[in-house]
């Protein structure tokens, strides 16, 4: 990093020495400047008027504490010629306000521990990144993607218009005061601030919105617009991997679900913020995860993808023969993910489920998952493929509530998913499907999916497997096909239902997930 990086400004009040018999420093007239800077690889905290600097103090030899809301006291310890290692200097320091206060000493302890970060909470100055964990593990180019797509203001109302996603956030918050009321909150990818605004209302002591993207700056606007909170609310433009808090939280919320869950790998920086931030026993809204798979037959959609490569198929294409390259272009077509909105009658067997417990989940669980299937179908069709959807619970004291992507309950922006086969199984029904689905992240912050499923029919075993980039999907928004019922089946019979009973909890507090109702047929398989 350059030398000229190294730094970050305060505008403070004032500043006095408290604790030198001999003189004392006082700056207070003209506009007085703490910084924050690195000399000779050593942090300092320096304050001056100007371009002068009249006081300079070793970080990792000082102390900061709190005397008031707006009153700090920074105490620094004698230099090694002193052997008593006495405390010999006392810096009183006035901010202009109780947020500038917080911004301050949360830029304290990241630069004592020379951390140098994303920008610390607020309008005085920023401090620019070294190489983090999220760094080490996400490509530059995609990070700088997706913090862009979410710095900006369309891309937070299309989120903050999906009514079944901001009503269950503001419900599940709003009906669980108890877990808020004089709490300590930390908002992981806090985007507008909008949860943190929640919480607030729900009576928080104090929240820490931490949000890496330059919606951080159109947060603090939105959360200055709103008085009445606005003073329990710190804005940290900053990753979690690397921000530093003056204090625990009590409880983290979060909107870290992607499609299929875990796609954009912000999961893996929720479970990062409770390792860091979280008290003991604390809470996670939410603080589980589950994903839903389902084996579906859909003749339209399997047509509608295998035809796009029709293309190229043309031998004479402006004298040109594509046809080397339909191959490739088939398999290309078929790699991609379905993003939409299904009827859930194209379901052919009872969900399964895998649960994530974001409470107790390792970040490094979350690199790779691997999730065996077993199915019974339940008519004869040809099986194209494998649909997910995935829901999320707020356990919260007083209510506990589901936020849910399933087909056909009201629709959200994350609709379903559906892996498409590039070639179909035939089943019957009462016939066992088998098979796995095999997610690896990579560092496109998505996740490459190994899909394969098999059946037998008589002496054959028929499979088909398929791999699919889920960076890459197929947006089809097209509204549901009106489809036929099979026979004897009622409208949504194999969807496993929302409505299960709420978990429980064992003698050492930890979730106990309950089993669906048994003529539900899912199955159970947890991280």
């Amino acid at each position: 990093m350059e030398q000229k990086q190294k730094e970050q400004k305060f505008l403070v009040s004032s500043v006095s020495e408290v604790l030198r018999s001999s003189y004392s420093i006082v700056l207070e007239t003209e506009p007085v400047f703490s910084r924050f800077t690195l000399q000779s690889g050593s942090p300092e905290l320096r304050f001056g008027q100007g371009s002068t600097d009249a006081i300079v103090l070793n970080l990792q030899s000082s102390q900061l504490f709190k005397l008031g809301p707006a009153e700090s006291l920074c105490i620094s310890e004698a230099s090694e010629a002193n052997k008593e290692k006495t405390y010999s200097r006392g810096i009183s320091i006035q901010f202009r306000n109780e947020e500038e206060s917080r911004a301050f000493h949360c830029a304290f302890e990241q630069w004592k521990k020379e951390v140098v970060v994303q920008e610390c909470p607020l309008t005085n100055g920023a401090i620019s990144t070294s190489k983090s964990k999220f760094d080490d593990k996400i490509e530059s180019s995609s990070a700088k993607m997706y913090f862009h797509y979410y710095g900006q203001l369309l891309h937070q109302q299309n989120m903050l218009q999906d009514f079944v996603r901001t009503g269950t956030y503001y419900s599940a918050v709003i009906e669980n005061r108890a877990d808020f009321l004089g709490r300590i909150v930390v908002d992981v990818g806090a985007g507008s601030g909008i949860l943190s605004l929640f919480a607030a209302q729900a009576g928080a002591k104090h929240v820490y919105a931490i949000e890496a993207s330059e919606m951080a700056e159109y947060a603090r606007k939105l959360i200055a617009g709103n008085p009445s909170l606005n003073e329990r609310i710190t804005v940290i433009k900053g990753k979690v991997e690397d921000v530093e808090l003056p204090e625990k939280a009590d409880i983290l919320i979060s909107e870290p679900m992607g499609t299929l869950l875990v796609n954009e790998r912000m999961l893996e920086s929720y479970v990062i913020a409770r390792d860091r931030f979280l008290v003991q026993n604390g809470k996670m809204f939410p603080g589980v995860g589950r994903i839903h798979m389902a084996p579906f037959s859909d003749e339209y959609l399997y047509m509608e993808i295998a035809n796009k490569a029709t293309f190229w198929q043309q031998q004479n294409y402006f004298g040109v023969d594509l046809t080397p390259l339909h191959g490739s272009a088939y398999q290309g077509y078929f790699s991609q993910p379905v993003v939409d909105a299904f009827d859930p009658r194209l379901l052919v067997a009872p969900a399964v489920s895998h649960v994530i417990n974001f409470n107790s989940v390792k970040e490094e669980d979350l690199y790779e998952i691997d999730i065996p299937l077993r199915f019974l179908s339940s008519v004869s069709t040809r099986i194209h493929g494998l649909a997910c959807w995935f829901d999320v619970l707020f356990n919260g004291s007083t209510v506990q509530r589901w936020l849910t992507t399933a087909p056909g309950a009201a629709t959200t922006h994350w609709y379903q998913l559906r892996c498409v086969l590039p070639q179909p199984l035939y089943v019957m029904p009462g016939q066992e499907i088998t098979g796995r689905l095999h997610l690896v992240a990579h560092k496109a912050q998505s996740y490459t999916i190994y899909l394969t499923l098999s059946a037998l029919v008589g002496d054959m075993l028929q499979t088909s497997s398929v791999k699919l980039d889920l960076k890459e999907p197929y947006y089809r928004m097209s509204q549901p096909q009106a489809y036929s019922l099979a026979q004897d089946q009622q409208p949504n019979q194999l969807l496993q239902t929302q409505d299960i009973e709420l978990p429980s909890r064992d003698e050492d507090g930890s979730i106990l997930m309950q089993p669906p109702s048994p003529n539900s047929g899912a199955e159970l398989h947890s991280l």
